[in-house]
């Protein structure tokens, strides 16, 4: 050996030695249990991350919030005949299903303006516009990083106010603190009262659903946006509200109801979407559980591959050291020694083994997230699993040939080389 291995205890030592002797017999050996490990973190890591990415998601959409979305055709015609069975959505609706549902808590109507320019007197912005209840920014999971959030106050007032995304202040009031400033939507002047953190979600939307774009929206009070822009006529009153549900587990009935209270109040027309977040999150888990079971299988196959070929060099190593094994034995080392002595070659295979596999499982995880824009995320608990299965499938493939290597007789073995 070309190097001193300082500080490790003779025995291990000898068995780092005896490895290292047959360097690619040894590789060869590792390979099955890097590939394994090395699947098995990358698919943790790899499925953390995007466990973690729904949830963020998700939780956007508020999870335990149901959704309901109008959705009138675009045809005028198809509207006309729409408009002779119902209204559209109104907030009339929210306040019904929240008197219906026994558990439900606090709803948000939410209003989209068409608007042509957006600017302030230090610059413009192609950006997005709604009309929101004051509760909208609780149950969206927005936070407020400048000023304040919009009020009862400001709705019921008609108050020409405003509170802006990240990047809406940052374009239209480059440099300068937008807090007090006046901006103008289409004809209307508004006064910031508040900008919103940043809160980038990586991706426009979730299982189909849109996640929307607060970071390049310009919020203002619902009834103020009602009262001063215009609208289409026989538009929807409003385009969507959020009705949170106190009690998560009954979401899933409450929508249900939610659906016959609609039906009827809209005269069976077909003009509404629900949409319950949380189970586009259950949907979302079910799909990755699958895509894990797949992984882990290929990954437990090569891990057994792994063990066979952990199984392949012990056996190799107790033919071509039948003579050491047989002068171990007549000056005194009993059979014990002798399983002990192979079982730690084994420890020492299985466990760089490990620390190689779990190296490569993270540059894995890294190199698909970075081609395919995933997220990874890390958690200590399955990679530790992994290691250890990886130590004791390695381990329970070499007690056959640490014992046949036991079981030789010394003067046969002596004799036979």
């Amino acid at each position: 050996m070309n190097f001193r291995l300082i500080g490790i205890e003779p025995a291990w030592r000898e068995a780092i030695e005896e490895l290292w002797r047959r360097k690619l017999r040894t590789l060869l050996t590792l390979l099955g249990l890097i590939f394994g490990i090395g699947a098995i973190v990358a698919m943790q890591g790899v499925g953390e991350g995007s466990r973690r990415e729904a949830l963020r998601m998700v939780e956007s959409l508020g999870l335990h919030n149901i959704i309901v979305q109008a959705s009138s055709p675009q045809n005028e015609d198809a509207l006309k005949e729409l408009r002779a069975r119902s209204v559209g959505l109104t907030l009339a609706d929210a306040r019904a299903a929240q008197a219906v549902l026994p558990d439900a808590g606090r709803f948000s109507g939410e209003k989209d303006l068409r608007v042509q320019s957006v600017f302030s007197d230090y610059g413009s912005a192609d950006v997005k516009a709604s009309g929101v209840s004051p509760e909208y920014f609780d149950l969206s999971s927005l936070r407020v990083a400048r000023g304040r959030a919009l009020t009862e106050t400001d709705n019921d007032t008609l108050a020409a106010v405003a509170v802006l995304g990240h990047q809406a202040a940052g374009e239209l009031f480059p440099g300068t603190d937008p807090i007090g400033k006046l901006l103008k939507v289409d004809h209307v002047w508004l006064r910031v009262v508040g900008v919103l953190a940043d809160r980038d979600l990586g991706k426009d939307e979730f299982q189909g659903v849109s996640l929307g774009s607060e970071s390049n929206h310009v919020f203002v009070p619902l009834a103020s946006a009602r009262a001063r822009f215009r609208f289409q006529p026989m538009e929807d009153e409003i385009d969507r509200f959020l009705l949170h549900v106190d009690d998560p587990s009954r979401l899933g009935g409450d929508a249900r109801l939610i659906g016959e209270l609609l039906n009827q109040r809209h005269g069976g027309a077909d003009d509404t979407t629900l949409i319950v977040p949380q189970q586009l999150y259950q949907q979302s888990q079910k799909t990755q559980r699958i895509f894990s079971v797949v992984m882990g299988s290929i990954a437990a196959v090569s891990l057994l591959v792994g063990g066979i070929g952990i199984m392949n060099i012990m056996l190799a190593n107790v033919l071509e050291r039948r003579r050491e094994i047989g002068l171990l034995r007549a000056v005194g080392a009993r059979r014990n020694d002798i399983i002990v002595r192979f079982l730690r070659e084994a420890v020492v295979i299985c466990a760089s083994g490990a620390v190689i596999g779990i190296l490569f499982g993270a540059a894995l995880a890294y190199s698909i997230a970075a081609f395919a824009g995933w997220s990874v995320s890390w958690a200590p608990i399955p990679i530790l699993l992994s290691a250890g299965l990886c130590a004791l499938i390695g381990l329970a493939f070499s007690v056959y040939p640490a014992r046949q290597a036991a079981a030789l007789d010394p003067i046969e073995a002596i004799r036979g080389e």
